[in-house]
């Protein structure tokens, strides 16, 4: 396999969708105010980007690392567990990852900010030093806070709120109360996600040593879970409409959630861990489909 495909593999460009949703969302509720510049999005779009290949590629250096990722694992092989790329290579990747990704998030906050306000300018560049702590202690280190359950809780911060919050902020300088209820839904949704992904690999997940919330849990629990997660959200965005008093003609958005509520009876008859690989796509595609369409639907595009 040639190089490029092989860093492309790495990647994990699926994932990019459903990282990019709450960017999405974020600059709808911004646009939806009045507030939107061409440069913030695309830059916006490019830093969280940067970061999710950031974090894959960290993913796959410390599960291969640490052995998690071996013959039992259920998903895609992974760079380093297949011999594709070696430990000092991938290490190098990271770091080249970190430093565009960091350079992308210097460039989108003087865009935003500029010089003038500075606490907002040091905000986020810890903020963005925090994504990249994130992306990095998820696998990597003896202290990896993906094998100690908490994974749930650091995607629903930078997927969830950090993503969609911090992205309308970057255009609006102001928040509001309201728009927390998107950013909940998109967050928990995310961590949906993740939850699938803990749902199928909690055999091997277990037998490495990797203490996910699942595999805390139980399977059976894992998708009672996974039910609350779901539901959660739809009330979430549910709320939202109402407070919102968004006419019923532009609540099609909400469409996006007929697949993901056929994907959760899908997921609540499921016994065998196996057979939920092919979910993962379909919740977070279901998830990306939400964003655009809620972001085209509030603005009045349609």
């Amino acid at each position: 396999m040639g190089k490029i495909k092989v860093w492309i593999q790495a990647a994990r460009l699926r994932t990019l969708p459903l990282s990019l949703s709450g960017i999405i969302v974020g600059t709808a509720l911004a646009r939806k105010q009045g507030f939107f510049e061409l440069g913030i999005f695309v830059l916006a779009l490019l830093t969280t980007i940067g970061f999710q290949v950031t974090s894959n590629f960290a993913n796959d250096y410390g599960d291969g690392v640490k052995g998690t990722d071996n013959e039992d694992r259920i998903g895609p092989s992974r760079a380093l567990q297949s011999g594709l790329l070696s430990r000092p290579v991938l290490k190098k990747g990271i770091i080249v990852s970190i430093l565009i990704s960091m350079a992308l998030a210097m460039a989108l906050i003087y865009l935003a900010f500029g010089t003038e306000n500075l606490l907002h300018v040091i905000l986020f560049l810890l903020l963005g030093s925090l994504s990249i702590w994130a992306a990095l202690k998820y696998t990597i280190g003896s202290n990896a806070y993906g094998y100690m359950g908490l994974g749930d809780v650091f995607v629903f911060l930078f997927f969830g709120l950090l993503g969609v919050l911090g992205s309308m902020f970057l255009y609006t300088k102001e928040l509001d109360w309201v728009s927390l209820l998107p950013a909940v839904s998109i967050g928990l949704l995310c961590v949906g996600v993740l939850n699938l992904n803990n749902l199928r690999d909690v055999v091997s997940d277990k037998k490495s040593g990797k203490n996910t919330l699942v595999v805390k849990m139980g399977f059976s629990n894992g998708k009672r879970y996974h039910f609350a997660l779901i539901s959660v959200a739809l009330l979430c965005f549910t709320s939202y409409i109402l407070l919102e008093n968004i006419s019923l003609v532009k609540t099609y958005f909400m469409l996006a959630f007929v697949p993901i509520l056929i994907h959760l009876v899908t997921v609540m008859k499921t016994q065998e861990p196996r057979n939920l690989d092919g979910e993962l796509k379909k919740l977070a595609l279901s998830t990306f489909a939400l964003a655009i369409l809620f972001y085209i639907a509030i603005n009045n595009f349609l």
